[in-house]
């Protein structure tokens, strides 16, 4: 596993994103562990993760795109941290935008926050975390809305691994539904595998208890 993935999900667990215990999915999943972006809370928090994205981005897709786009709320500030890391880490100029709740019809005009998305752009997609895709099949419509664009692919901080709709990950739906490449900063494989068992900062995060607990859940709803 390359090291920054190990430091990504050790910065998870420190900024208190990454947690172990009974939780209840969007979808309503009651689930063994929990991923929630919202807890990124300071300035550094947020330009560290741009980071993290940028290096997914950089290793899977490249720069050969043009906008990437992160869904409202929380892919608003996910989008300006990963655009201002690719400047600062690689010297390309990405165009950042996201997509308002409601229309704006004064001032500056629309539902896009951002750059606008023109004719013949490649975006990308970022998210926090996708479970069952339904953000997605409700942001894509957006994209499409704004002209001749390509949606050519989506990055999420990580990629739970369970079932979508069907017995496929939701990853791998979308990337079929849209024809378009997924990838994750980590997956949860990874993750178990580099806290199962072992102490961290003075503590085991995954012992035997939790990890038996997230086997149970994968055996009813992980990706087949």
């Amino acid at each position: 596993m390359e090291a920054y993935k190990k430091e990504f999900i050790e910065f998870m667990v420190d900024c208190g994103v990454l947690r172990f215990g009974d939780f209840v999915t969007k979808s309503g999943r009651k689930t063994p562990f929990f991923i929630n972006t919202g807890f990124y809370r300071t300035g550094g928090q947020i330009a560290k993760l741009g980071e993290y994205y940028a290096k997914a981005i950089e290793q899977n897709f490249g720069f050969d795109f043009d906008v990437l786009f992160g869904p409202a709320y929380k892919g608003i500030p996910l989008t300006v941290a990963a655009t201002i890391a690719i400047s600062g880490e690689y010297g390309k100029d990405i165009r950042y935008t996201s997509n308002r709740k409601e229309v704006k019809d004064h001032g500056d005009k629309g539902i896009l926050l951002g750059s606008p998305i023109q004719n013949g752009d490649r975006v990308v997609i970022i998210e926090d975390v996708t479970t069952a895709g339904t953000s997605i099949r409700e942001t894509v419509p957006i994209i499409k809305a704004q002209g001749d664009v390509s949606v050519i692919g989506l990055v999420v901080s990580v990629d739970r691994m369970e079932r979508g709709t069907g017995d496929k990950s939701a990853l791998a739906e979308i990337a079929e539904e849209y024809g378009m490449k997924t990838t994750a900063i980590v997956t949860m494989e990874e993750v178990i595998e580099h806290l199962y068992n072992r102490e961290y900062k003075g503590r085991v995060i995954i012992d035997d208890t939790i990890k038996a607990a997230i086997d149970e859940y994968y055996r009813q709803y992980g990706a087949r």
